[in-house]
């Protein structure tokens, strides 16, 4: 008699998808609901799930071709969880009509890191966007004297130190950079006189991160540069904070939840999308960031791919009402 070790699908295997496809989906479910809930222990995985927590999403379609190709209408129905809740968290920031009004003026923020193009042709791209404040992080140093003839021509004011600049059509006053708690500046903090009343500006680059698979997500210097600048923040008089930089992290990672407690992403206010940046190609994340207290974004955009990894973002502002 012929012997066939291939396994027949039946009611129990069937059963038994089911019972997966059940189990990954409410996994899946909990995991877009509640990341908060996975540890950051070992290696920062919940800080991981945050920052691309939106792409998660793709999961969804693989549990339904699993539940349909294995004839399970509860692994069907199952799958309907992550959906809707999916749907909940991001299609109203992928549908939400972006605000329309007036600027008093608009900020941009750059990370020019790359070896794509020279300084003079990013510096004629940041002048066509009609920004009156610019920060540029990751300036290489040999670099910074051909950025600063390049600009000067259109932004009066200028403060810089080792790989951040801040360019401004406004005066800049009280210049003060910060190094955060590293070997470097992290931050500069100026005055500019902007419309309406100064602003206290921020240019930042917090610590790069990687993921690795024998140390996870390497945050922790990050997370505690971030906690520095929310502290510096809001310790910060002004009645008008403005950071514009690069964070290294979404706003959805827990380890810059210090920040967000004290400022208002523009994003969320006046963007429309998710509003990713990096990697420039096929931005994945945003890392870069407009957060705000005091004033009111009119409309943010990321502009596209200008020779560097990071996309930039240039956003229009007035005073709060």
């Amino acid at each position: 008699m012929p012997f066939s070790t291939r396994r027949h699908a039946g009611p129990a295997g069937r059963s038994r998808h089911t019972r997966r496809i059940a189990v990954s989906a409410a996994l899946l479910f909990v995991v877009l609901l509640f990341p908060h809930l996975l540890p950051n222990s070992p290696g920062r995985l919940g800080s991981l799930a945050e920052t691309v927590l939106p792409w998660f999403g793709v999961l969804i379609p693989v549990l339904l071709l699993w539940a349909l190709m294995r004839g399970s209408p509860l692994g069907v129905a199952a799958t309907l969880a992550p959906l809707v809740a999916w749907c909940c968290l991001f299609v109203p920031v992928l549908t939400g009509a972006p605000r329309a009004a007036h600027a008093e003026f608009k900020a941009l923020t750059f990370n020019v890191g790359g070896e794509r193009t020279t300084p003079e042709e990013i510096a004629r791209e940041v002048i066509a966007t009609g920004a009156d404040l610019v920060a540029l992080e990751k300036v290489p140093v040999p670099d910074m004297a051909r950025y600063k003839k390049a600009l000067a021509g259109t932004y009066k004011h200028h403060a810089t130190d080792n790989t951040l600049g801040l360019w401004s059509r406004y005066a800049l006053r009280d210049v003060e950079p910060m190094d955060l708690g590293g070997r470097w500046p992290h931050a500069i903090r100026a005055v500019a006189a902007t419309p309406g009343g100064d602003t206290a500006v921020y240019a930042v680059r917090l610590p790069s991160v990687r993921v690795r698979v024998n140390e996870g997500f390497t945050i922790g210097r990050r997370d505690e540069a971030a906690t520095e600048l929310a502290d510096r923040v809001a310790g910060d008089r002004s009645a008008r904070v403005m950071v514009l930089g690069d964070l290294n992290g979404s706003l959805d990672d827990r380890g810059l939840a210090p920040l967000a407690r004290h400022l208002s992403p523009a994003q969320a206010a006046a963007g429309r999308g998710f509003g990713f940046t990096w990697p420039a190609a096929f931005p994945v994340v945003r890392i870069d960031h407009v957060l705000l207290r005091g004033l009111e974004p009119t409309s943010t955009s990321v502009l596209p791919d200008l020779g560097s990894d990071h996309r930039p973002v240039l956003t229009g502002l007035r005073r709060a009402a």
